[in-house]
């Protein structure tokens, strides 16, 4: 799924387009919002990355606004290759980033900037960085154990805190991003037969959601 990285051109070289026989991205990164998102600037039009394999803190979380810094200093107002593998539901186009030959995904979870987002990791290298900077103590992992949560579980809770179980009413809620608990998911998908809520087929909705409460959400993970 993942194209092999080639020497990223230098500014000069690069032309405002898409590739579209390579999926390739080329410009400029004109924002960053967080640790794992940036917009990149090609030609006339905006658009936004969410960096591949990778999950960073919330800006909110414990070393969210370090980690939004970090990736400032990588990539913010620099030329940028971008290699995209996919479209999240958000419309982002997913993909691996580079900047002058570096691989900023990598030196994000290299730096202790961000998680390797294991569900959605095709490669052993990304795991063994953030292993290796597990073991150096860097960036959040030099936090407290108890405030380095990962992202995918803050966004749960954060979501559940807003979303109140309410009286089942087949129709009006049929995707999981919409159920407060993987009870609930469950009792929809029994009631109402909501198909949207079992992705692969398998006859077990939310699966996500209910590796959450389950202590599993790290091996599944959650845009």
């Amino acid at each position: 799924m993942y194209v092999a990285a080639a020497k990223c051109p230098s500014p000069t070289d690069i032309d405002p387009k898409t590739d579209t026989e390579t999926n390739t991205l080329h410009g400029r990164v004109d924002a960053i919002t967080d640790g794992d998102t940036l917009t990149l600037r090609v030609g006339a039009e905006k658009i936004r990355i969410r960096l591949a394999q990778i999950d960073a803190p919330e800006p909110d979380q414990p070393h969210g606004a370090k980690s939004t810094a970090a990736l400032s200093a990588l990539a913010l107002r620099k030329q940028a290759r971008v290699e995209v593998v996919d479209i999240d539901r958000y419309g982002r186009s997913v993909g691996e980033v580079f900047v002058d030959n570096v691989d900023i995904n990598h030196e994000m979870v290299r730096g202790g900037h961000a998680w390797a987002y294991t569900h959605y990791a095709h490669s052993t290298e990304i795991i063994e960085l953030e292993n290796r900077a597990r073991a150096a103590k860097s960036g959040l992992w030099a936090l407290p154990e108890n405030e380095r949560e990962p992202p995918w579980t803050w966004r749960h809770r954060a979501h559940a805190r807003q979303i109140k179980p309410g009286p089942l009413a087949c129709g009006t809620r049929t995707y999981c991003s919409e159920m407060a608990s993987c009870e609930e998911a469950r009792r929809y998908f029994k009631k109402c037969g909501a198909q949207s809520m079992d992705g692969d087929g398998d006859g077990n909705p939310c699966e996500r959601l209910c590796a959450t409460t389950g202590g599993d959400e790290r091996k599944r993970g959650r845009w």
